[in-house]
This record gives C-alpha cells, structure tokens and sequence, in this order.
C-alpha cells in the first residue's frame, strides 16, 4: 500500500489536472506561441515544427512547475506556513529540469550547443514561466477555500478552544476535501480530519492540528477527538460513558476529565439522569 503522504499528493496533483481553467489556460498559452512563434522560431520552424516544439516544450515545463510546486507544497507544510510560499519554492525549483528541457529539444531542433552555458541560460529565462504556472497551480489549489492565514490555538483545562485566524489545518487536505472543519481524531501517529467534504489521514501529531483549527468553534473532548460545535448534534449516555453524536451518527467518547464542562456548555443536549 503507498504511504498516506504520497497518496494524498497524487490526489492533489489529481484535483489540480481536473481543473477546466487550468486546461484552457495551457491551450491559449500554448495556441499563442505556436502561432506566432517567439524567440525567433517564426523565422526559423515550419508551422509543423513550431507545433511540435512548443507542445513539447509547455507540455514539459507545466508539468514540471506544478509537480514540483505540489510535492513543495507537502515536504514543508510544517516548516513554512504560507501555501502560496511553499508553492512558489517548487516550482522555482523546476526551472532546473525545465532548462534541461530546453537545452536538448534546442539542440534536436536547431542544432544549437549543449553545455553549462546554454543549460543556466534556459533555466535563469523559465523563472518567469515557472512563477506564473505556480499562480495558476495555487489558484487551482486554493479553491474551494481560502486557509492562509496563521491560526493561534490555547486549549485550555475545560477543554474549550479559544482561537485566532482562519485554519490552515485545511491546507493539508486535496482541494476536494476543503470543506467545514467538523472533527479531529488521533489514528495511530496520523490524525484524521473530516469535513463537509470527507475525511483525510494527516501525518500530524494531534496537538498540533489543534494549533491549525483557526476560527472553528468546538471542543477537545477527549485526548483523542475534538468536535467543532457546528458538529453535535446531543449527548448520549452509554455503559456509564458519556458520547457526543454528531450529524452523521458518529459517537466520540467524551473522557471523565472534560465531561462536566461538555455536559455544562450542552445542557439542553444532554441525555437525562
């Protein structure tokens, strides 16, 4: 089975190649350069030419600015907040492979020299197209929700969460998956979030996705689950446990410790006796 990280990047990459403005974004760009033909290959290709230089050249400089700006996106997730920051870093880094790229089809095509010069040439002229690909990728990504912003979380002894900023906890999930934060649960050493949208395993330690829920209200209520308010549906006694039921049937087990302080902020949900 592949590793969670790796599945959830191929998802990602999955989501932003779904995307209908992507394709017709890479379609127009790549319509524009065969038909007129910049960096002199007007003068120097066919149309038939012009076609198939171009297709190579876009086609391979897409897919490496968005497949690096992704995989970015995952390797630093801890390290550096910003999304669009993480993004950019790799695709930058793709105008390594890109001037590659484009040393061997200039040589192939036009019979022009191979080496170091020509090589850190073509890299230092795609920086440019690598920021934009990075942008459109990030555009893609950041839909269907906006989670930049740096969330500061204190949890304190009653279990309440008191927070700041949006929740870029959120980051973390495919595109597809973005939806309204609903709960928390520790799964091993990963921790699972689910939302509106469906539910991801995150290689994340639990205290530290709390750090990252933003502005959702809700509760820690027990060392393993926290429940966002919007979420609970009542409270259910059970085998002398008290659970909390939420919306879609699910009961979390609330611990002894935040119990009286779950049953005080949900009074009217509360099980009798």
């Amino acid at each position: 089975m592949d590793h969670p990280y790796m599945q959830s990047t191929l998802r990602e990459m999955h989501a932003i190649l779904q995307s209908r403005r992507l394709w017709l974004t890479f379609l127009a760009v790549l319509a524009i350069f065969i038909v007129t033909g910049p960096f002199g290959t007007s003068e120097t290709m066919s149309f038939a030419d012009r076609l198939l230089y171009w297709t190579i050249i876009q086609a391979g400089a897409w897919t490496f600015a968005i497949s690096f700006s992704i995989i970015a996106n995952r390797i630093f997730a801890d390290s550096i907040r910003n999304m669009l920051a993480r993004m950019m870093l790799g695709s930058l880094t793709a105008a390594l492979p890109i001037g590659l790229l484009l040393t061997i089809t200039n040589r192939v095509f036009s019979g022009t020299e191979m080496g170091f010069g020509p090589f850190l040439q073509s890299s230092l002229s795609s920086l440019p197209l690598c920021a934009i690909f990075c942008l459109l990728s990030y555009l893609t990504a950041s839909q269907p929700l906006e989670t930049t912003a740096v969330a500061v979380t204190d949890t304190g002894e009653d279990g309440k969460c008191e927070v700041k900023g949006t929740a870029p906890l959120l980051e973390r999930l495919p595109p597809q998956k973005r939806g309204e934060l609903l709960r928390l649960s520790v799964q091993d050493h990963y921790t699972e979030i689910v939302t509106t949208r469906g539910r991801q395993l995150v290689l994340l330690r639990f205290s530290d996705a709390l750090k990252e829920i933003g502005q959702t209200e809700g509760w820690q209520v027990h060392r393993s689950h926290w429940v966002a308010d919007a979420d609970i549906v009542s409270l259910r006694r059970q085998a002398g446990r008290l659970h909390i039921v939420t919306k879609d049937g699910t009961e979390i087990p609330v611990s002894r410790s935040y119990s009286t302080a779950v049953q005080a902020r949900f009074a009217a949900r509360a099980p009798a006796g």
